[in-house]
């Protein structure tokens, strides 16, 4: 029963911290908070140990690096060699299909193609070259992006829905957000492969989810274990319920338990993040725009007052025009604008 209670306080912990995250950093409250927090934390470290703890975040987060692509491929590996190694094995005995056995080598294989997508393609960076090109593609709201501005880093007008990326030292098109997962800014250009290779991977551990519960659901009915009984602390005898159920396979198969804990756990996370951004793309926003429409109080999707008029200025969607065309912009995304070097 410890282990049940334990897994699941953790799963809804990182769930709920996830929600509220999502909700709450929009706010300028939140970001004090977090910013007292790092205080807090720089006080209890030890005076010789801040300057390279400071040095490794700015190094994992504020950088490019591969950190995070060699720990993703290695947390892929280690849960792909133990469905192999056991869960597909075992499966055969029980004449599971070979489709529905193979159908995570197929994720697998779709989800690495769109993850080098991700890493290695441009994701719409601005250059002397297109940037009046890029200037025509989207129309400025003069709220969140007023006309004429220029990169103080770049030394180029910012099209509309662009951003400076500190990470990448870039103007990134239609910028979203840099995923250190990637180590590359998603744009106007890679969108549509960020988002297939959120789906596959979601799907991936969705799939080793079911496959794993099933075998062990096979299991405990092939032996007939829910009918058995067993005495418990006090002496009594009682039927095997869930609480035991669980226990009992987790002494027999203790990697696949903890394989399906990380990858249900993973299943739920990934599931919610992947929401939120088809959110995004069904409603033409981007994780950058949603972030700063909720900074400022006021500001929130509706019309935009006339310049004449003695409101404030509010910003605006104007970018929505439904949803399969705000999707067929993602997934079939303007002329790149790339032009040869002569």
């Amino acid at each position: 029963m410890d282990f049940l209670v334990l897994f699941f306080f953790y799963l809804a912990l990182l769930l709920t911290g996830g929600v509220l995250i999502c909700i709450c950093s929009r706010s300028q409250y939140w970001k004090g908070l977090v910013g007292k927090g790092a205080q807090v934390i720089s006080c209890l470290i030890p005076e010789c140990l801040q300057r390279p703890v400071q040095r490794l975040l700015h190094y994992l987060f504020h950088s490019r690096n591969p950190t995070f692509i060699v720990l993703h491929l290695v947390l892929q590996g280690l849960v792909y060699t133990e469905f192999t190694w056991e869960i597909f094995g075992y499966c055969r005995e029980l004449d599971f299909s070979v489709s529905y056995l193979l159908l995570p080598y197929l994720l697998l294989f779709v989800n690495l193609l769109f993850f080098a997508l991700s890493c290695g393609s441009n994701p719409g960076t601005i250059t002397k070259a297109n940037e009046l090109l890029l200037l025509q593609v989207y129309k400025f709201d003069e709220v969140m992006f007023p006309k004429n501005v220029r990169c103080p880093t770049c030394d180029l007008r910012k099209p509309a829905r662009s951003k400076h990326c500190r990470v990448c030292n870039r103007c990134v098109h239609r910028f979203d957000h840099h995923c250190v997962w990637v180590n590359n800014c998603i744009g106007a250009w890679n969108t549509r492969y960020f988002l297939i290779y959120l789906m596959t991977l979601t799907a991936s551990a969705a799939t080793i989810a079911t496959l794993s519960t099933a075998f062990l659901v096979q299991v405990v009915f092939f032996s007939d274990l829910y009918l058995e009984t067993y005495i418990d602390d006090r002496g009594h005898s009682r039927v095997v319920d869930i609480v035991f159920l669980v226990q009992y396979l987790f002494l027999l198969f203790p990697r696949i338990i903890f394989l399906l804990g990380f990858v249900v756990m993973l299943s739920f996370l990934l599931g919610g993040y992947l929401c939120f951004a088809l959110y995004l793309a069904a409603t033409n926003q981007t994780t950058n725009e949603w972030y700063r429409a909720g900074r400022t109080p006021g500001q929130h999707c509706c019309h935009q007052a006339p310049p004449s008029s003695t409101t404030p200025q509010i910003f605006q969607n104007m970018h929505s025009h439904g949803i399969w065309s705000n999707l067929r912009e993602i997934f079939l995304p303007a002329t790149c604008y790339e032009k040869k070097k002569k």
